[in-house]
């Protein structure tokens, strides 16, 4: 046994680039990619990504350099996220909903040597790159073109060096792409969604991508040649690792400039779509858009990115929808936890099935471990379904640390071996764990830990609500009280009042969980991929003063 040992022929370097390869020579007249009346077969797509990876390797992009893209999901993003990386690049894709300061200061964090605009981004990026300090080279912009959209900013003038069409055209299909030398190489470079703090640049390396990438096809069980629907932002998280894995499968990619529930209805109509991901956001605005009817033929769903109430889910699943769960962050690059369903469930009521399918569940096969601690003692917590703790990972595809910050790699990756996620949960008897909220959301009221999360559930079950979201007032007596933010649904003939939506609460959860104020909004904020910023709420609520003595 001592004699056999590494060598170049076993020991290959873990890619998911190579993913599209394959896909040209399996599927290769399959249709790859569909934006309105254009579609790319997986031949094309293959061909079309080295064009373009020549074109910026001539440009001098190539080891080590950061490539941005500020795009939507169209056909150019798809290709980007294998195109970039073909030259050996580091992918950075950034949110398109950010604000002018923000983006400027992701793109010099980044140090970005070059940055692929959407022509409806455009000033947007040349704004945020004015902003840059003397001292910082600004970077190079191509900007991208689209038939089918507005062409009142789509000139190429002397702010951008080309087209992105441009750089298709003129790359050599030949071009030999660049694998990593070491699986542990960066591969993309991820901005945390800032929801409960400041962006943080989050890198992955190819081994971490490719395990989360086939991992995430087996959990969710998605067979060869899905349709996949993006309603998912490719921006966030690289899209869970799904622009690699539907490569790997041979899927159609339709890709959405923007959406609403009517051209998600009329998608899954007009493309047979089997699959599609989103936020409960997107789950919420199927179920109570005006719109929806029930599907011809079943939709596979994968909600993630925060805890989607039962009730959500229940009327998801009524119109046809087959709804997996599943939990992740930037850091582990897509889903590793999922709430693995057993056959047995099946014949429970819908509500009780609903219940159990919110909680987030158990690791998929691709995370090496999956805890609940106490924080400070790194002791598992109770398995009870109640006694709180932080929850902790650990496997091949978290990431490597955060980009420039060794402070804050530390935090998290700890010396135990474990990422801490900072998110807040419990362990049930049947090792199935459910999140109860964010470390910074728990609500803390006479002394007790209090769930926003399980708050909203209640909420989310009122005939009236739309969206609901619960964050800590300050309270004389009780140092913080719950608040809740409600929207309402737009076609009722009577709306609740503050009193009424209490008292539904009251005869739901233990009082001291009650909402003490409710507030209402036509709509609540919301990042691009759906989560409701809280911490916005929080500032509102923290403004609103104290809620007075209250002894409830």
């Amino acid at each position: 046994m001592e004699e056999l040992k590494l060598s170049s022929a076993n020991s290959c370097s873990l890619t998911p680039l190579g993913f599209l390869e394959r896909a040209a020579t399996v599927y290769a007249d399959s249709p790859s990619i569909i934006y309105h009346e254009t579609t790319y077969t997986w031949s094309q797509t293959h061909s079309r990504c080295l064009q373009l990876a020549s074109s910026l390797s001539s440009l001098g992009v190539g080891k080590g350099h950061v490539v941005s893209v500020v795009a939507p999901n169209i056909p150019a993003m798809y290709e980007l996220q294998f195109a970039v990386p073909f030259t050996g690049a580091i992918l950075n894709n950034i949110n398109t909903r950010l604000d002018v300061r923000t983006v400027s200061v992701l793109l010099q964090h980044s140090q970005s040597k070059l940055i692929f605009v959407d022509h409806q981004s455009r000033s947007l990026v040349l704004n945020a790159v004015a902003l840059f300090q003397s001292n910082v080279k600004p970077p190079s912009l191509v900007l991208i073109t689209d038939e089918y959209d507005d062409a009142s900013s789509q000139t190429v003038d002397s702010h951008f060096l080309c087209s992105y069409q441009s750089l298709v055209a003129n790359g050599d299909p030949g071009f030999k792409w660049v694998r990593p030398e070491r699986e542990w190489d960066p591969l993309v470079l991820n901005y945390t969604s800032g929801t409960t703090s400041s962006p943080k640049g989050v890198v992955h390396c190819h081994r971490g991508i490719f395990i989360v990438t086939v991992d995430s096809l087996t959990d969710w069980s998605v067979p060869k040649q899905p349709v996949f629907l993006w309603t998912l932002p490719m921006f966030h998280s690289n899209g869970w690792c799904f622009p690699w894995g539907m490569a790997a499968v041979g899927g159609t990619n339709i890709c959405l400039r923007k959406f609403n529930a009517s051209v998600i209805y009329d998608s899954i109509r007009r493309h047979g779509v089997t699959h599609m991901c989103g936020a409960p956001v997107v789950l919420n605005m199927l179920s109570n858009s005006p719109a929806n009817q029930p599907l011809k033929n079943p939709v596979n769903i994968l909600t993630g990115g925060a805890p989607p109430p039962a009730a959500v889910l229940l009327r998801t699943e009524s119109l046809g929808f087959i709804v997996s769960h599943g939990y992740g962050l930037t850091e582990t690059g897509g889903i590793v936890v999922s709430c693995a369903w057993k056959s047995q469930w099946n014949i429970l009521p819908a509500t009780e099935r609903a219940r159990l399918k919110a909680r987030q569940g158990v690791r998929t096969i691709g995370l090496t471990e999956v805890d609940v601690v106490d924080p400070q003692s790194g002791v598992s917590v109770t398995r009870d379904g109640s006694t709180l703790g932080e929850i902790v990972l650990r496997g091949g595809c978290i990431m490597l640390g955060y980009l420039k910050d060794p402070i804050g790699t530390r935090k998290c990756l700890k010396e135990s071996g474990w990422f801490y996620t900072g998110d807040v949960g419990v362990m049930h008897a049947d090792g199935y764990l459910e999140i109860r909220d964010r470390s910074k959301d728990v609500i803390i009221s006479g002394g007790e830990n209090l769930s926003s999360v399980e708050v909203e559930s209640v909420l989310y079950t009122h005939p009236a609500v739309n969206e609901a979201a619960v964050v800590a007032r300050p309270d004389e007596f009780w140092g913080e009280t719950p608040c809740a933010f409600v929207s309402l649904k737009s076609d009722l003939s009577m709306k609740p009042t503050e009193k009424e939506i209490i008292e539904y609460c009251r005869n739901r959860l233990p009082h001291f969980t009650v909402p003490k104020t409710v507030v209402f909004k036509e709509e609540l904020p919301k990042t691009s991929t759906g989560k409701i910023q809280k911490f916005l709420l929080r500032e509102i609520a923290k403004g609103m003063g104290s809620g007075g003595v209250s002894r409830m």
